[in-house]
């Protein structure tokens, strides 16, 4: 059993077509149909079921593809990690990001690293939920991700940086426009613009709206905060989110943030397979957004 055996085993499950393996992996489908035969013969197990489209992991290998999967993810970031070391400044860091997390959370940290690290390549890749997120970091796609902190999430380290309070984002026409906070009896006369569906910061609002007993009528959905910032300074509805970093106070042209202080803040910040692994330049960019953030190193934080 060798690891290009595991890769190319992983792969058909995933892909559930050995000629799409073949394709994506540069190789023959007699190539790719031996190194699922070797492991079948090795553990005595039939692996793959052929089926009229494709093929389909056993019981046995789902077992397998689960156990090699992870392990190939372990080995392909310790294999990255040890470039790293080797070349220095030559290396690369991967984020999975939200679609607008660069701009509002990192901009400051990326080019405080970039000044130190100008060999150093930076590669950013967009999710639109934590779970895609935890996805590319189990897969071994990514190092780090910037999430919303959520529930706990198996062989994930999820880990806070700054607490963000909720905001109702209104056209600075609107009645609501004046006043200093809102409350609940505020929030349920509002045309809702929804968060964007399965997303953790949605999910964190309307389960504290539901403990407050507050319903809200909702026209509108949007991908992402920023369009439902739009949308409200355009008089399209009212948004509840999370105040980002540097949006308090007034200067926002058309737009009001009102403070919401009978929601509980949101928290973001890192997701990682495993903090004591990361490598020494993955460490240093968590470490510098961080610091770009709050002030403090990432690693005299809990």
């Amino acid at each position: 059993m060798t690891l290009d055996d595991l890769r190319v085993f992983v792969a058909a499950c995933e892909t559930g077509n050995l000629s799409a393996v073949a394709r994506d992996l540069s190789r023959t489908q007699s190539a790719v149909s031996q190194h699922v035969k070797r492991l079948e013969a090795e553990l005595g197990l039939p692996l793959l079921e052929r089926r009229p489209r494709g093929v389909a992991p056993t019981q046995a290998g789902r077992i397998l593809q689960q156990a090699a999967a992870q392990g190939l993810g372990q080995i392909e970031l310790a294999l990255r990690q040890l470039r790293d070391l080797k070349h220095g400044d030559g290396g690369a860091v991967r984020i999975t990001t939200g679609a607008t997390t660069v701009r509002h959370f990192m901009s400051d940290g990326v080019v405080a690293f970039r000044h130190r690290h100008p060999g150093v390549k930076l590669e950013f890749r967009t999710e639109n939920s934590s779970r895609g997120c935890f996805d590319a970091l189990a897969a071994g796609e990514s190092d780090l991700a910037w999430i919303t902190i959520g529930s706990p999430a198996r062989g994930i380290e999820q880990r806070p940086v700054i607490e963000l309070p909720w905001v109702l984002a209104v056209h600075a026409d609107d009645p609501l426009a004046h006043k200093s906070s809102v409350d609940a009896a505020d929030l349920a006369r509002i045309h809702h613009i929804q968060l964007p569906a399965n997303s953790t910061s949605r999910s964190h609002l309307e389960d504290q709206l539901d403990r407050q007993d507050i319903q809200l009528a909702s026209t509108t959905s949007v991908a992402d905060w920023d369009t439902a910032i739009l949308l409200a300074e355009l008089g399209l509805g009212h948004a509840v989110v999370p105040a980002l970093p540097g949006w308090t106070g007034s200067g926002h042209g058309a737009l009001r943030l009102i403070p919401i202080p009978t929601l509980p803040p949101l928290a973001a910040g890192w997701a990682v397979r495993q903090w004591d692994a990361l490598g020494p330049l993955t460490q240093d960019f968590a470490e510098t957004v961080v610091a770009s953030l709050t002030g403090r190193p990432g690693r005299d934080r809990p």
